[in-house]
């Protein structure tokens, strides 16, 4: 039998052993851990937490489902949340969204800072790479601005919802459909507590502009959202970063964009029974919600086919780094133009607003563009082969509009349906829960693991060069 001392030794020596295997993990390693965990808590409080249903308890597929889309702020449901849960189930699904959106905050914020310049975590630089990100702003004030301004941004949108609801819901009832969609807005989740969605508030200027500023909001970025607070009153010529310029030009493009495309091609149709000073509204939201927002006060399959292209789009771009929203990401965009400009100029390196962009920078938006169209591609047509096997397109030609926008939607994080989540098989809400997951973490992962792979390479090995016609 070993004695006291032999068992302490022993003790000390996996104690380091465990600290060793910690301190190796890598961003990406730890990023993915931990959504990963948090969605297996999620499906267990789901299983086994009594009094959270108002009938019978979901399934463990809806249950893994359900769990990752409030994870992964997506918000597409396979249950009616109104209906299907108690106020305590639809708690507990508001505090699965918060804790994915404020993961989703401070992990890709730090690791997009870690970018730009040397960061500590756990006193060690987890990521290095080409200063792509503001230089000004120090990572633990930043944090700390992250859950301050959630909670007061939140807060903020919580007010204004029950103020603009109480002439309908009452004072007491506006209470928590308030502060259960500002979470949710601000979150990017498009989670509902009201049966049938929002579509009550369809053509209401106030709830649609309360919520459209919340997804906003929450889609542009602390990074950015920080860098506006920290700018100087007084300076005659206030300095955004690259970044930020990118974030904020490309931003405001979509929505203005989005805006009027939609009015042009909604105006004598979905958008036709709304009166004038209505329809810029509903235009502006569904310009805003297809980039991850995820709710919608209009039957999609009423949209016209551009419209529904146009989304496409729209979900695939997403919002800004360091956001709750999925897609490739505004800046990535951006930086495809001012890649193709330059060519088209027949300039080597790629520029905007007066700077040079680095190559690498460029090579990594290329290589995240080129995987989420591969991997969205696969996606879609594992969820035809998975609901319609051999049923010919002729037999249901919208089930392939509608399966192709719900795997966009879910890859992309935003949480818009044309109405087929609930009746997926097995296979499909399975499909489906895995997209959500690569489309939040997988990403993040790719871009921090080349990050990272440039900053420790260290042979500079070149082969002979030979060309290739291309077009």
């Amino acid at each position: 039998m070993p004695s006291p001392a032999d068992a302490l030794e022993a003790l000390e020596r996996e104690a380091r052993r465990s600290l060793s295997v910690w301190r190796r993990l890598t961003a990406a390693q730890l990023f993915v851990g931990s959504f990963l965990g948090l969605v297996l808590l999620g499906t267990v409080l789901l299983l086994t937490l009594p009094g959270l249903y108002t009938g019978e308890r979901i399934s463990a597929i809806d249950a893994i489902f359900m769990a990752t889309s409030a994870i992964c702020v997506t918000g597409l449901a396979v249950v009616d949340i109104a209906t299907s849960f108690t106020p305590a189930g639809q708690a507990v699904l508001l505090l699965l969204v918060q804790l994915g959106g404020l993961g989703i905050l401070t992990f890709t914020t730090l690791i997009i800072l870690a970018l730009g310049r040397r960061v500590t975590l756990r006193s060690e630089a987890l990521v290095s790479g080409t200063e792509a990100a503001p230089q000004n702003i120090d990572p633990v004030r930043l944090l700390r601005s992250i859950v301050r301004y959630t909670l007061l941004i939140e807060a903020a949108g919580a007010v204004a919802l029950w103020l603009a609801w109480i002439p309908e819901l009452g004072v007491a009832g506006a209470v928590w459909p308030a502060v259960f969609h500002a979470i949710a807005a601000f979150c990017n989740a498009g989670f509902t507590v009201f049966a049938g969605g929002i579509a009550r508030f369809a053509g209401d200027p106030t709830t649609l502009l309360i919520l459209s500023t919340l997804v906003v909001a929450g889609g542009l970025g602390f990074l950015v959202l920080e860098e506006l607070r920290t700018l100087p009153v007084r300076s005659p010529r206030p300095r955004l970063s690259l970044h930020s310029k990118l974030v904020l030009v490309t931003s405001a493009s979509l929505l203005a964009g989005g805006t009027v495309l939609f009015l042009l091609f909604e105006w004598r149709n979905a958008l036709a029974p709304f009166t004038w000073y209505e329809r810029p509204f509903e235009a502006l939201f569904l310009s805003v919600m297809p980039r991850s927002g995820g709710y919608n006060t209009l039957d999609y399959s009423t949209l016209t086919s551009a419209s529904l292209f146009l989304m496409l789009v729209l979900m695939s771009i997403g919002g800004s780094p360091g956001s709750t929203a999925g897609g490739i990401k505004t800046t990535t965009v951006a930086l495809l133009v001012a890649l193709a400009v330059a060519r088209l100029r027949g300039r080597l390196n790629a520029d905007a607003f007066g700077r040079t962009i680095p190559e690498s920078t460029i090579q990594r938006a290329i290589g995240l563009a080129v995987l989420a169209i591969a991997l969205t591609a696969a996606a879609v047509l594992l969820l035809q082969v998975t609901e319609l096997g051999g049923v010919p397109h002729s037999a249901a030609p919208e089930r392939f509009w509608a399966l192709t926008f719900e795997t966009v939607s879910a890859f992309n994080i935003v949480g818009l349906s044309m109405g087929v989540t609930a009746n997926l098989s097995p296979a499909g809400k399975l499909l489906l829960a895995a997209l959500m997951f690569v489309g939040r973490v997988g990403p993040f992962t790719l871009v921090a693991s080349m990050a990272l792979a440039a900053a420790r390479r260290r042979l500079h090995l070149r082969y002979a060069t030979e060309d290739v016609v291309v077009g």
